[in-house]
Formats: structure tokens, C-alpha cells, sequence
């Protein structure tokens, strides 16, 4: 999709906000304290809490879980951490809210344009 390692860490901080329910997805919580609230947190709960592994009995997926099980992250989550090209844009977001804002509000409308050509003076050009 033309994403660098950075736009990708900067869009998965958007797990900030909501989270999974296991009706729809099959996994089960929130990635934050205040999933009602966009902010940097994503970064800091996934660098400073203790993740366990687990399968959910009942769907068969596998997801991580904090010690006292009421925070998660997914695979793709913890791959963040394992990857150092990632761990280097969560460890700067963790600790650089402003920064995290100003390069998801970039990634983000990176993402919307997707497939949208403009012209030379960026006006859209529709159906060509």
C-alpha cells in the first residue's frame, strides 16, 4: 500500500481507540485504559506492561493480555515491539504525543487519498 515503517506504527496507534469484541472479531478487550480517548497511550501500555500469551478457549484465536488481563494486544501489536524498525517509531510515540499526532494526522490522510488521482494543481481528477 506504499506505507513506511513509520505511517505503519503511526496508523496502529489508532488501536488507542475502541477495541475487539469477540462477536465480531473473535478476539476480546481493549488495548487501553480509555479506549474512548485518541492519544499516544497505545505506545506506552504496549512498552510497559507484562504480556501474556493466551488462546481463547471458546474461538481458537491467540492474544496477549496484561497481568491483571484487563488490557490486551494482538500479534501484529506485539510484532511492534519485536521489529526494530518499528520499536523505534513506538518508543518515539510513547514519549512524543505531538509528534504521534502530527505523523498519524499525515499517515491518515495518506491513507484516505489512496487510489485518488490529482492534477498538478491537486484539484481531483474524477473517473480518469
Amino acid at each position: 500500500m506504499g506505507f513506511s515503517d513509520q505511517e505503519t506504527v503511526a496508523l496502529v496507534g489508532a488501536h488507542a481507540v475502541g477495541r475487539c469484541h469477540k462477536k465480531f472479531s473473535g478476539w476480546e478487550g481493549k488495548w487501553t485504559p480509555n479506549p474512548l480517548r485518541f492519544s499516544n497511550e497505545f505506545y506506552k501500555v504496549l512498552l510497559n506492561e507484562t504480556w501474556l500469551q493466551e488462546t481463547l478457549a471458546d474461538t481458537g484465536r491467540t492474544q496477549y493480555f496484561n497481568a491483571d488481563r484487563s488490557l490486551i494486544m494482538l500479534n501484529t501489536d506485539m510484532e511492534l515491539l519485536r521489529d526494530g524498525k518499528y520499536r523505534k517509531w513506538v518508543e518515539i510515540y510513547a514519549e512524543d504525543r505531538e509528534r504521534y499526532f502530527e505523523d498519524f494526522a499525515a499517515a491518515f490522510g495518506k491513507l484516505l487519498e489512496l487510489g485518488i488521482k490529482r492534477d498538478s494543481r491537486g484539484v481531483v481528477q474524477i473517473g480518469k
